[in-house]
């Protein structure tokens, strides 16, 4: 299958009362795990490269290749994002590499300075189809902080929309990044404010920090894009270390991997049922996270068939070819 349009995606969203799940990928394993949970839950996808997964592999072109091979050989809609890129000429380097959509992040500019800057972004990469997500608001807990942030204005918001063109908007609206507890309070009556008034879907940032019958309510409310990062990498650093605990002679990296990528996946797939509003999803988690993640990674080592491990191999096969 072909990549998919974050438009088309959010749009389907906006349609259906319900929001698309946004995962960033950091390596190999995790955009594989990002794939098959999607393909298990049979939900469309988008998976994020970040700057600090461009600078983690050296480079962007090698990761976006990778990512975008796995995303074509998913059986379910994939889109393939640049996440919060602050560096203009990463972001060009994206559009040339044909991703589905950027993220042009300016929020700590000036506001002239960012709606400027945004709007070039956007006509360069509207020029080749490409859609443009953009911030405006001050989202808590980059570079390790976990401080309020200033809240996304309406007005502001949608005089941003117009003068930008953006695509999507990541709003401010008390999510954190980087939190490990999910304890953060979305204002509810902000987000309904703003679903009101602009015009192109809301993202929520920071997602890992907000339990799962509150993101139920931001979705409700009107979000309709749901980033999610550090959790999904807690559950797998816990998956690794479990496996690891029990088994401490390994050598051969793969054996702690598999478990770790394929509890992963289970919690892309137990999250984009949430972010669906299905009604059998899986049942809220505690905001106890070791425990949660710890238990995860227990189910995805005990439910794993060799046919998967297989099957994940060939896919890694086929985006390094």
């Amino acid at each position: 299958m072909t990549t998919a349009s974050m438009n088309a995606l959010l749009a389907e969203a906006a349609e259906a009362g319900t929001a698309v799940g946004a995962f960033n990928v950091i390596h190999l394993e995790s955009a594989e795990a990002i794939a098959t949970g999607a393909e298990a839950a049979g939900r469309p996808v988008i998976m994020q490269i970040s700057e600090n997964c461009v600078r983690y592999h050296g480079g962007l072109a090698p990761i976006a290749r990778a990512t975008q091979a796995i995303a074509a050989s998913a059986t379910v809609p994939v889109a393939v994002h640049l996440d919060h890129a602050t560096d203009v000429g990463l972001v060009t380097e994206a559009i040339e590499l044909g991703f589905d959509s950027v993220m042009y992040d300016g929020a700590h500019l000036a506001y002239d300075v960012n709606c400027q800057t945004t709007a070039e972004v956007v006509r360069s990469a509207h020029d080749r189809g490409i859609a443009v997500e953009a911030e405006l608001g001050e989202i808590g807990g980059k570079d390790g902080a976990h401080a309020p942030g200033v809240r996304t204005d309406p007005a502001e918001a949608v005089e941003f929309a117009a003068l930008t063109g953006v695509d999507a908007l990541a709003v401010a609206v008390g999510s954190s990044h980087a939190m490990r507890e999910r304890t953060s309070r979305l204002d509810l009556d902000l987000i309904v404010r703003l679903a009101g008034v602009v015009p192109v879907p809301l993202v929520l940032h920071g997602s890992s920090g907000v339990a799962d019958a509150e993101i139920r309510r931001g979705i409700a409310a009107g979000m309709r894009k749901i980033n999610v990062s550090t959790h999904l990498n807690a559950v797998f650093t816990a998956a690794v270390r479990e496996t690891l605990v029990e088994h401490p002679d390994l050598v051969d990296s793969r054996k702690y991997l598999a478990p770790a990528r394929e509890a992963f996946a289970a919690e892309v797939a137990r999250l984009l049922a949430l972010f669906a509003g299905e009604p059998d999803a899986p049942a809220a988690r505690e905001t106890d996270a070791p425990a949660a993640q710890e238990s995860a990674a227990r189910a995805a080592r005990e439910s794993a068939a060799p046919a998967d491990g297989e099957r994940t191999a060939a896919r890694t096969q086929e985006s390094e070819a």
